[in-house]
């Protein structure tokens, strides 16, 4: 924990500024895909990965990691022969992620390919998935094809994490969105807001039953 926090310093600051800037250069040319216009801050990234269980040999999944907050928390932490692969559909995401982070697991791809992406890999069954999907913008039909490839590449007892933003958490898309979560893992086993992200956001987890 203390080497995150060293890292997460003002040191680091030019950095993200640049990251910053093209996180808002993708949300310019495709608004609907990227869902915000500021990538998400390290406070919510820490929530996002507190279900995860870092031990050896974990094999961790994240849907849409755009400029990789998500990302570079997890690499922080991955203990030894942990794996972190991303998906990312995007080339010009995808492209930044491999400068940014140049020992990360990339398919560029759709995540409803995921278990043949993963098998391809050697990555089943997976132990954690972390999201960063507008989910609460997507068509149902989408959504619910995403949460079916999670649901079988998950091992029971893995975790599904992903966020909302608190002001779209209340939209009936939203609404939908969690109970088709439900439907497939059961209630949520961990929920929490994270005010110091722009904007606001809840952190919501549920675990595929054994």
């Amino acid at each position: 924990m203390e080497k995150q926090d060293c890292m997460a310093n003002d040191a680091s600051r030019p950095a993200r500024n640049g990251t910053e800037r093209f996180f808002l250069s993708r949300f310019l040319k495709t608004p609907h895909s990227v869902g915000s216009v500021w990538p998400s801050s390290r406070y919510l990234a820490s929530k996002m990965v507190r279900a995860i269980r870092w031990e050896p040999g974990v094999r961790i999944v994240e849907f849409g990691p755009g400029t990789g907050p998500f990302t570079e928390t997890v690499l922080r932490r991955l203990p030894p022969g942990g794996r972190h692969l991303v998906i990312e559909r995007d080339p010009a995401f995808a492209a930044f992620l491999r400068k940014r982070f140049p020992q990360l697991e990339i398919a560029r791809d759709d995540v409803r390919n995921l278990r043949s992406i993963a098998r391809e890999r050697d990555f089943l069954p997976v132990d954690h998935i972390v999201s960063g999907l507008p989910f609460a913008g997507m068509e149902s039909a989408v959504s619910e094809s995403i949460l079916e490839e999670a649901r079988e590449a998950l091992r029971p007892g893995g975790t599904f994490t992903t966020f909302q933003y608190l002001h779209a958490s209340l939209l009936p898309t939203a609404f939908r969105f969690r109970a088709a979560v439900k439907r497939r893992f059961g209630p949520m086993t961990a929920v929490g807001a994270e005010l110091r992200n722009l904007p606001p956001a809840f952190v919501f987890t549920w675990t595929k039953p054994s």
